[in-house]
């Protein structure tokens, strides 16, 4: 991870896109393990379609962990100072997540350079998933 300065990014800066594989059956499962969220819309069919839904689909906090990583892929962790999303849609099994992100805002608060970005999740198909933004803090 290269070590981010406030004079090189602008508004408008894309941050370095990440491509996810296809949402599996697996990935379900691996996800409500590691989550503790075992809700059965997600992991029983039999109950997804007594739910009026044709199959299982995605935990819709899969998909903010999967924005968490494109963050945490362009600055450290310890830089994160706010991260919201709103879901739009659902997705399901199949879908390929790509998450992106742009710079919409640079500024300072609490004694920090500090940038707005807004990130989101597509499918393969164009479609949003999820739309959100963060606050990121600059190192000195």
């Amino acid at each position: 991870m290269t070590r981010l300065k406030f004079e090189a990014v602008h508004v408008g800066d894309a941050l370095p896109p990440l491509e996810l594989p296809a949402i599996t059956r697996t990935t379900l499962a691996l996800f409500a393990g590691a989550s503790g969220d075992h809700n059965q819309i997600h992991i029983d069919i039999d109950y997804a379609r007594q739910a009026g839904m044709t199959d299982v689909f995605a935990h819709g906090m899969l998909s903010m962990a999967y924005l968490g990583r494109l963050l945490t892929q362009w600055v450290d962790q310890r830089q994160l100072r706010q991260f919201g999303v709103r879901f739009t849609g659902i997705t399901h099994l199949g879908h390929r997540i790509a998450c992106t992100g742009r710079v919409v805002e640079k500024f300072e608060a609490g004694g920090e350079q500090r940038a707005r970005l807004e990130i989101q999740t597509t499918n393969q198909y164009g479609e949003t998933k999820i739309l959100g933004d963060a606050v990121i803090a600059f190192q000195s």
